[in-house]
């Protein structure tokens, strides 16, 4: 094969044509890059991307540490509230024969964990007493009437499972 004029202009003419090819795809990619950086460089006094994710990854740290504040908070707000009185019996009676309406009341104030008292008014015709009786775990010292323990029971059973030591 011998390389006549014609032949090596044809060879240059490709060579140069495939170096054109080659010379307008890295110009595109170029091109593409530039608008990739320009979205993560600062441009028109605006943060960078980058400096913007760091301001937010700093914000969601914070945040992090808010709402670990608010769980520790959320925690002592719930053991607190499983001693306040917030479970309530009530049984009314006639505690005499005589008596209509339904007057006397038995009713017994608790905790989650059954720690409270019961209070007991008898209404009579001339009088009326009240006794009040001290309850540890759902359980008083000293004997409880029908009533009573009715009242007690209704409270106890509006405890959540698992909580009555």
């Amino acid at each position: 094969m011998t390389w006549d004029a014609q032949t090596g202009v044809i060879v240059v003419g490709v060579i140069a044509l495939v170096a054109l090819v080659i010379a307008v795809l890295l110009a595109f990619r170029t091109s593409r890059m530039k608008t990739q950086y320009a979205v993560l460089s600062a441009a028109d006094g605006r943060a960078s991307f980058v400096e913007v994710v760091a301001r937010k990854a700093e914000e969601v740290e914070g945040l992090r540490d808010d709402v670990a504040l608010l769980a520790d908070e959320l925690r002592s707000t719930q053991r607190e509230l499983q001693m306040a009185v917030r479970h309530v019996g009530v049984v009314r009676y006639d505690a005499f024969g005589d008596m209509g309406g339904r007057m006397s009341f038995s009713a017994a104030l608790i905790d989650d964990h059954g720690n409270g008292f019961v209070l007991t008014s008898v209404h009579a015709r001339s009088e009326s007493r009240s006794y009040i009786k001290q309850l540890r775990g759902g359980m008083a010292e000293v004997t409880l009437s029908p009533e009573e323990s009715a009242a007690v029971a209704d409270a106890v059973a509006s405890i959540p499972q698992g909580r009555l030591d």
